[in-house]
């Protein structure tokens, strides 16, 4: 199951108490106070594990607490401390405070590893309160009460390259093409439910990872569709890759102008991110001039049909790419627009190497 949003209280343990005892041995006359301090209570930590992509462990679980300090005992005896309580989360997650909405901590490298809440300290035994005027002291120190938070968890998936697009456009069959990743594809809307992540291989050293989310429709960032769920997933992405599918019966440059706006609503940040375009299902194209409809919608964007082709690209359609060779990046502009086919292979080798040197610009 796959759980990206979970609230609890968590709390750390409370310390124990000290001890008020005496000693008492044979031969040993009016013995003074030997009660032992109480121990320390159980810290709270957080622990980032790259062997964990959800919250699903937290589901169900209202309450989480630490042990509590031991108390202490007669001869001096220090009561046992508690164990820490480790709580172990996905890198992403982000841990807020469901009071104030403050972000707490920001989980994120593989082994990361924050404390939360300390336990309280453990109390004094009657052994610490002796002096020349009272030898025989009766009181101890309570152990100091531990730490609690309402918590709320949220985890946003870190990848390279977030796919947007309209649901049923080929997100799901393009990252289970181009990398290791095995979504769930049909001819349907909403095949995909919740997130995927697949790591693409770029020749035999180089990779990124890939992000598909279920997909956005008209109003998703007003709460329509599954898309406002899970556009959090795409917030830490270096790069966007949205795909607009030619066999739709709105046209490219409606899906495109739908797509950015509700980014944008959605995230200032996200909307100003680096992306590239794929137009998606050209096999299944039904028009009468599919080379046109390119041509239109690259003059739009006032782009010109690119002439160069160090990727590899396939001829037989146009596309756009940027000419890094004297010139700088252009960040408001698409780094590359590219007909695709997941079916037929068009180009999916391709934009692997394109989709890595757009990541490489971020740099």
């Amino acid at each position: 199951m796959f759980v990206d949003s979970v609230k609890f209280t968590v709390s750390s343990g409370k310390g124990g108490q000290g001890c008020a005892s005496f000693r008492r041995e044979k031969f040993v006359v009016k013995g003074g106070p030997d009660g032992g301090d109480g121990g320390k209570g159980g810290d709270v930590y957080l622990l980032v594990d790259n062997n964990t992509d959800t919250l699903s462990w937290f589901k169900g679980r209202t309450v989480l607490k630490a042990d509590n300090g031991r108390p202490g005992e007669g001869r001096n005896k220090t009561g046992k401390s508690a164990e820490s309580l480790v709580l172990v989360v996905p890198p992403g997650t982000q841990v807020i405070d469901n009071k104030t909405g403050e972000v707490i901590l920001d989980m994120l490298e593989e082994g990361q590893k924050e404390l939360l809440l300390e336990g309280g300290k453990g109390g004094l035994g009657n052994t610490h309160f002796k002096n020349s005027r009272n030898q025989r002291p009766t009181y101890f120190q309570p152990g100091l009460p531990g730490q609690s938070l309402e918590l709320r968890l949220e985890l946003k998936l870190i990848a390279d390259v977030g796919l947007v697009g309209y649901p049923n456009v080929g997100k799901s069959t393009l990252i289970s093409t181009t990398s290791n990743a095995s979504p769930e594809i049909a001819n349907y809307e909403f095949t995909t439910l919740t997130p995927k992540l697949g790591v693409v291989e770029v020749g035999e050293y180089s990779s990124f990872v890939m992000a598909d989310i279920p997909g956005i429709i008209d109003g998703a960032s007003d709460g329509r569709g599954l898309g406002i769920e899970f556009l959090k997933h795409i917030e830490r992405t270096k790069t966007l890759l949205f795909m607009i599918d030619v066999a739709n019966y709105r046209t490219i440059i409606d899906q495109y102008k739908v797509l950015k706006e509700e980014v944008k609503k959605f995230s200032e940040e996200l909307s100003g991110r680096n992306f590239a375009i794929a137009l998606t299902k050209i096999d299944a194209y039904y028009g009468e001039d599919l080379e046109g409809d390119i041509k239109a919608f690259i003059s739009e964007l006032g782009l010109e049909v690119a002439q160069s082709n160090d990727y590899g690209f396939n001829k037989t359609l146009p596309y756009y790419v940027q000419d890094l060779t004297f010139n700088k990046f252009d960040e408001s502009k698409p780094f590359f627009i590219l007909p695709l086919s997941s079916v037929t292979h068009l180009n999916t080798n391709s934009i692997k190497f394109a989709l890595y040197d757009l990541i490489g610009q971020n740099k």
